[in-house]
């Protein structure tokens, strides 16, 4: 049990993060293809934004919200690639506290507000699909920049709070992360404080989060199932369901990630398990996404083949 006989240690003023324990041969492969990662990601989500932005016949709302996923995609890796990078390559691998604090509040601020947007997301498959006629009302561009506007409020108040409680411990003389970004898990693990109280809120948290948000999810895409399967052709039903692959496919991705990390007791004992899914949903999945979404979207790759005659 972590006590107050670290009453007496140095206050910490900076962490080291340990990140990926290799031998410097590796250390240089990582780095490469870390690299690669965040110049696909950064390539890949400029990319949608631009398109979707240039292009009026995708001035839709899912588009919209795609160009915002896209965004949030590219705002929360790059809160973490440089960092990382810049440590595969130093010897010292250190963060000042402040610098700690303040990536921790944006990586949460984004990947929350992420969420939230692809519950968005899916309850706006579920107007266009189960209430067509309806949808323009349902879905006026009022409507969706108050659901993405609440999407970023949701992601701020949670943001808030974890950095909040996190940064209230107290860390005495030890301040070597097992982790290549700092992150709740690996900042409770070295308080010199009783951490259960933080262990409790990120679970409720993160469970209450993704509870609310899959189920959303889950209900808008039980209704769109039972609406395909009365659509009497096959072409139909098979058009329809290839708009909402790709969303299926990135949520499976980010949610399957984040329960792991955030939404299961125990998660916080296993550190080496923890950095591997967190480079999957820092990295892997904000590079995956766009290219997800213009692989399998006509409408994308038509419209980039538009811009790219235009020049």
């Amino acid at each position: 049990m972590k006590s107050e006989l670290n009453r007496n240690y140095t206050e910490v003023t900076e962490f080291v993060l340990l990140g990926f324990i290799t031998p410097p041969q590796a250390q240089i492969l990582l780095f490469l293809v870390f690299l690669l990662i965040y110049m696909v990601t950064v390539v890949g989500n400029i990319s949608m934004i631009i398109v979707i932005t240039v292009d009026s016949r995708l001035h839709t709302p899912m588009y919209f919200f795609l160009r915002n996923l896209s965004y949030l995609d590219l705002c929360y890796s790059t809160v973490i690639a440089p960092k990382t990078l810049a440590n595969f390559l130093s010897k010292e691998k250190k963060i000042s506290y402040n610098g700690c604090a303040a990536q921790f509040f944006f990586f949460a601020l984004f990947v929350t507000t992420e969420g939230f947007l692809l519950a968005v997301m899916a309850f706006d498959r579920f107007s266009a699909i189960c209430s067509p006629l309806l949808y323009p009302v349902h879905m006026s561009q009022k409507v969706c920049a108050q659901l993405v506007t609440g999407s970023y409020i949701c992601g701020s108040i949670n943001s808030m709070v974890q950095t909040g409680f996190t940064f209230s411990l107290r860390f005495c003389g030890e301040n070597r992360l097992d982790h290549f970004f700092c992150d709740v898990p690996a900042l409770i693990k070295i308080s010199c404080m009783d951490t259960s109280v933080n262990e409790i809120v990120l679970f409720i948290l993160s469970a209450l989060i993704i509870v609310t948000t899959t189920a959303i999810i889950v209900v808008s895409y039980a209704y769109i199932l039972s609406t395909v399967l009365k659509i009497p052709s096959t072409r139909g039903r098979g058009k329809t369901f290839s708009t909402c692959g790709s969303h299926i496919a990135v949520v499976s991705l980010f949610y399957g990630a984040v329960f792991f990390m955030y939404a299961q007791p125990g998660a916080i004992s296993s550190p080496k398990s923890n950095k591997i899914v967190a480079v999957l949903y820092t990295l892997v999945i904000p590079m995956l996404n766009p290219l997800i979404y213009s692989l399998r979207n006509r409408d994308v790759k038509d419209a980039m083949e538009r811009i790219l005659r235009r020049k």
